[in-house]
């Protein structure tokens, strides 16, 4: 849904900047757009928008052309560069009709969700056309505990184990098997896990940290959430014999680097 709105919008947009009685040819690679202006498809959600894009169309004399995405059209792939500069704020040379140059500056909104088509249907994103480029990940969370367990894991009394050195090894085992939790999920070659326990006793909690690097066509992120959460899973498998208000709290990213995204730093 979230990509059928934007591939509306950018129809209205250009539908907008042609006169009125004016001849045009628009070009979208959203085959529901232009099956449902040409076929009648039916109109299931934005109906603001379809409602919009009857009016501006029948006040011009609009032809509809569907072109596959990424097949080397010179506006696709002209119209996805600047897409994919202006996620990042970044100045980007703009191309007209008659191929003169300009600079200008996109303002940053937020991109599509990759993970659905242009019918809303899940899909796994193809990056056969992305570089291999170096990327990292950290992710952070915690287990928070009562002070008598908090005890009990710092003096390594309890029943099934070391809950550090168990959990800490569950989390890169975690990490390496995210393809196979997550469903759209790409496997990775991953070049080192890092995950880290540290006991915070004023707060009588587990603090967990892991970093995740590859060097791959896409991030590294979830290997690096799947590694706190594995291992707060098992200390809390750990600890739930004695501790009945264990509690899984905070799980985020907390920085990345590498990729067409940047670099992304949410805490210091």
């Amino acid at each position: 849904t979230t990509n059928n709105r934007m591939e509306l919008t950018a129809a209205i947009k250009g539908l907008e900047a042609a006169p009125a009685n004016a001849p045009v040819v628009l070009f979208s690679d959203s085959s529901y757009l232009i099956n449902t202006m040409t076929k009648n498809w039916k109109r299931r959600v934005n109906q603001d928008l379809w409602a919009q894009l009857d009016t501006l169309s029948s006040e011009r004399q609009v032809a509809w052309n569907w072109v596959r995405g990424h097949n080397g059209d010179r506006w696709n792939e002209e119209a996805d560069r600047l897409a994919a500069a202006a996620t990042n704020g970044k100045v980007v040379e703009r191309l007209d009709a008659n191929q003169t140059g300009g600079s200008t500056t996109m303002p940053d909104h937020n991109p599509t969700l990759t993970h659905l088509d242009d019918e809303g249907r899940a899909r796994m994103v193809d990056v056969g056309g992305k570089p291999v480029t170096d990327r990292e990940a950290t992710a952070r969370g915690h287990v928070s505990v009562q002070p008598e367990t908090m005890r009990l894991i710092k003096e390594g009394l309890m029943k099934k184990g070391d809950v550090l050195t168990i959990a800490q090894l569950a989390g890169v085992m975690g990490a390496k098997r995210t393809s196979e939790l997550i469903p759209l999920c790409h496997p990775l070659p991953l070049n080192q896990v890092q995950v880290e326990l540290e006991l915070d006793e004023s707060e009588s909690r587990v603090v967990i940290s892991a970093t995740a690097s590859t060097s791959a066509k896409t991030g590294v992120e979830m290997e690096a959430l799947t590694a706190v959460s594995v291992a707060a899973l098992t200390v809390y498998d750990m600890c739930k014999a004695v501790d009945r208000g264990v509690r899984i709290e905070a799980i985020r990213l907390v920085g990345k680097s590498g990729g067409q995204g940047g670099d992304i730093n949410l805490e210091d």
